[in-house]
């Protein structure tokens, strides 16, 4: 793995976000045009959080300090998990003054705020990403340590202070784009290529729902598709395993370019880098948002944005059952060249020139 380039007087940027996997791959995403830029990376996580061996199997240097999440709701790690982030306010201090930065890119998750706030202390400029529609809490905290806030939907702008915000999209992996069917096919031990093939993402922890429901509906489905079924950890189902045309695997890292490849239609929660990625490689989709009682309801908003603008069918957990799901992909696959003539025409945004701009400009 090539290491960072840049001298001890060359270009220096860190790298912030943490939690979900959702606030680390859009920062992977910019890695090789930091590169090419010449900038020495640091990436600051969360001491044991899934960043960690995400960020150093990019051969990326990782300080982890300490973390604590901000809630709305009563818990007894409300009166410890301030201390924490007031340590890790601290430790974030003492590292850049010690790395002094010509730049700070956070794409948010709780273990940024310290890392934003600690470069506003310090006059380090830092940029943040949002990626919903409607700023989460730890960006509306971190806002105001931020020269600029970039953010994935026109929807968002007005969440925004009007001098900070800025319409990027989100910075998509470019290895998805070169993706190939063939090995995918190898991969899942399809029979041939004769049935059309759909992915199910379920997000990297999995959801219960949608893996529930896709196996009630996989005798049927498997009459008319092929599928592959991103379950996530721990959420695999033995009795399924040899099931010709079905495949089950917890997740996909370097094999997800080639199994969006094979696919041609897709069932994905709603979260915004899995959406800004399904809307890039034009594939039709079932947006499954989280339901609001499981979360602040971004997943909601963004997909009832993605349906608005014609790109995504989007079914609510609660009316989901193995009839709806089924209908759903049915009416989807379908109507599919409808779908994918929306997402071709929708204008896609340079996300990662755009964001490198902004990097260049804030760091001089």
């Amino acid at each position: 793995m090539k290491k960072n380039s840049g001298s001890a007087h060359g270009k220096k940027i860190v790298l912030t976000g943490g939690g979900t996997a959702g606030h680390v791959t859009p920062n992977i995403a910019l890695l090789p045009a930091l590169r090419d830029a010449g900038y020495d990376i640091t990436y600051i996580g969360s001491y044991a959080g899934m960043e960690k061996g995400l960020i150093e199997a990019q051969g990326i240097k990782y300080i982890g300090i300490s973390s604590g999440k901000l809630r709305r709701y009563l818990d007894v790690k409300n009166l410890s998990d301030p201390f924490k982030v007031l340590k890790g306010y601290g430790q974030a201090v003492r590292i850049l003054k010690k790395i002094r930065p010509n730049v700070v890119f956070s794409k948010g998750g709780f273990v940024s705020v310290p890392v934003v706030l600690a470069a506003k202390r310090c006059k380090i400029p830092a940029i943040i990403h949002e990626s919903d529609i409607t700023p989460g809490l730890a960006n509306r905290i971190a806002i105001r340590g931020a020269k600029k806030v970039c953010c994935n939907f026109p929807e968002t702008m007005k969440y925004l202070p009007a001098d900070k915000a800025v319409l990027t999209g989100s910075p998509i992996r470019q290895e998805l784009f070169a993706g190939n069917a063939d090995a995918a096919l190898s991969l899942c031990d399809f029979p041939d290529h004769n049935k059309p093939v759909l992915l199910v993402i379920g997000g990297s922890s999995g959801s219960r729902a949608i893996n529930e429901a896709v196996r009630k509906a996989l005798p049927s489905l498997l009459n008319e598709f092929y599928v592959i079924h991103l379950c996530g950890k721990g959420n695999l189902d033995a009795s399924l395993d040899g099931q010709s045309g079905y495949v089950q695997l917890e997740y996909a890292n370097k094999e997800l370019a080639d199994l969006f490849a094979l696919s041609d239609l897709a069932v994905s929660r709603a979260g915004a880098n899995s959406i800004c990625e399904l809307l890039a490689l034009h594939l039709p989709n079932i947006l499954i948002p989280l339901p609001a009682a499981a979360s602040r309801g971004d997943q909601i908003l963004n997909a009832k944005s993605f349906a608005g603008q014609g790109f995504s069918f989007v079914l609510e957990e609660e009316n989901l059952t193995e009839e709806t799901l089924l209908d759903a992909v049915r009416s989807v696959y379908r109507d599919r060249d409808k779908y994918k003539k929306a997402m071709s025409e929708s204008g896609q945004m340079d996300s990662i020139g755009t964001i490198m701009g902004l990097i260049e400009e804030a760091g001089k």
